[in-house]
C-alpha cells in the first residue's frame, strides 16, 4: 500500500464544530478483498490533540475529524504525520513489506469573520440629573477579534418609544446626553449599544446587555 503523493493539503474553516469530520485522506492499495484493508493513525505532529482519525471501513479512507475548537488569530495551520496500514498480513508476503505508508497533511485553519466584542458584557455610568446637554456620561470599547482588526463603529439601539436622552460617537463609543435629565421623573436609562466593523462590504451589528445610566 503507498499514498498518492507524500504530502497533501486540508483548508478547514475555525467555524468548523468539535466532532465533526474535517477531511478526509487514502492510500491506494493494489490488494482485493480484506488483504486491501487498512487502518490509519496519526504518528505525530502539532496538531495531536486538536484532530483525531478514524477509518472507514467500506470505503477504506482515513476520515479526520475536530477534537478541540480552532482559533485562526491563535493558530494558522497545523501538521500531522498520517500512517495507513494493512491490517491483515500474510507472513508468506513478508518479504514484500512493510505494508504500511506515511504521508504529511498540513492543515490550512480558515479565517471567519467574527462580530466586535465589548470589554465588558454591561456597564454602569453615573450623570448628575442637572448636566448641561452634550454632558460625557461614559465610554464603551469594542474591538475586531479577527486578525484584519477592522475598526469598529457603536451607536445606540433605540427603542420606538425612546425619548433619545442619550446619544454616542460613532468611532471612539463615546455616550453623551442629548437632553436635560431629571431624577425625579426618571431615575435611571437602560439603553442598548451596538458595535459593527467599519467595512463597506459587510455590516453586521452586534447587540449588547442593556447598559444602565444612573442619575444622581
Amino acid at each position: 500500500m503507498k499514498y498518492f503523493s507524500e504530502h497533501y493539503q486540508l483548508y478547514v474553516p475555525e467555524s468548523a464544530q468539535v466532532g465533526s469530520a474535517v477531511g478526509k485522506i487514502k492510500a491506494n492499495d493494489a490488494d482485493t478483498g480484506s488483504n486491501a484493508d487498512m487502518t490509519y493513525s496519526i504518528i505525530n505532529g502539532d496538531g495531536v490533540g486538536i484532530f483525531s482519525i478514524s477509518t472507514d471501513k467500506e470505503t477504506r479512507e482515513g476520515i479526520l475529524s475536530l477534537k478541540k475548537p480552532l482559533n485562526y488569530e491563535k493558530k494558522k495551520s497545523y501538521t500531522l504525520n498520517i500512517e495507513g496500514a494493512n491490517t491483515h498480513l500474510d507472513f508468506r508476503f513478508s518479504h514484500l513489506g512493510p505494508f504500511k505508508d506515511a504521508t504529511m497533511l498540513k492543515i490550512i485553519v480558515g479565517d471567519v469573520d467574527e462580530p466586535p466584542l465589548f470589554s465588558m458584557p454591561s456597564y454602569v455610568m453615573e450623570v448628575y440629573e442637572n448636566a448641561k446637554i452634550g454632558t460625557v456620561v461614559g465610554t464603551v470599547l469594542a474591538q475586531d477579534p479577527d486578525s484584519a482588526n477592522s475598526l469598529v463603529r457603536y451607536f445606540i439601539d433605540y427603542n420606538a418609544e425612546d425619548d433619545r436622552f442619550f446619544n454616542i460617537d460613532a468611532n471612539t463609543g463615546t455616550i453623551k446626553t442629548t437632553k436635560v435629565l431629571d431624577r425625579e421623573e426618571t431615575p435611571w436609562y437602560n439603553i442598548t449599544v451596538a458595535a459593527s466593523e467599519n467595512v463597506i462590504t459587510l455590516y453586521t451589528p452586534f447587540p449588547m446587555p442593556q447598559p444602565k445610566k444612573r442619575l444622581i
